[in-house]
């Protein structure tokens, strides 16, 4: 028999649109070769321009491009918002359910304090909380 997680209960989330996990320090948004198509289409550039554009290799994967103050291309500092929101990366699209966020209260608490959205909003009940952690490992 499973032990169920600690999260068995649920998790609220509700986005705050503040950017902060679009900005801050710099680090990586994985992508693969579907998303990165996904959004190619998006910003009208064929896969190859838009690799070029807005890609870069880290070992043998792939991670969008940031600015120098570690923002993400593609987020847009005056309206606060993603250019490319209908198509962003599944890394985006799961958070804050990524598996180092709720591995345990503790890292929950973590994320609820630099996260203003965590903690807060509609209630997220398991089934969707591990459906989103199951998409990609962080």
């Amino acid at each position: 028999m499973s032990k169920s997680p600690w999260y068995r209960d649920g998790l609220r989330f509700e986005c705050s649109q503040c950017g902060d996990c679009c900005t801050g320090a710099p680090g990586y948004v994985w992508v693969n070769d579907e998303e990165i198509a996904q959004l190619a289409v998006l910003v009208e550039l064929s896969v190859d321009q838009f690799e070029e554009t807005y890609v870069r290799k880290v070992g043998l994967r792939k991670s969008l491009r940031e600015y120098g103050d570690g923002a993400c291309v593609f987020f847009d500092t005056n309206s606060r918002g993603c250019t490319v929101y209908s198509a962003r990366p599944r890394q985006c699209r799961t958070w804050p359910f990524w598996d180092s966020n709720i591995r345990t209260e503790a890292d929950w608490k973590e994320t609820c304090e630099m996260c203003p959205g965590s903690g807060k909003g509609p209630l997220y009940q398991l089934e969707e909380i591990e459906e989103r952690k199951s998409q990609i490992r962080i």
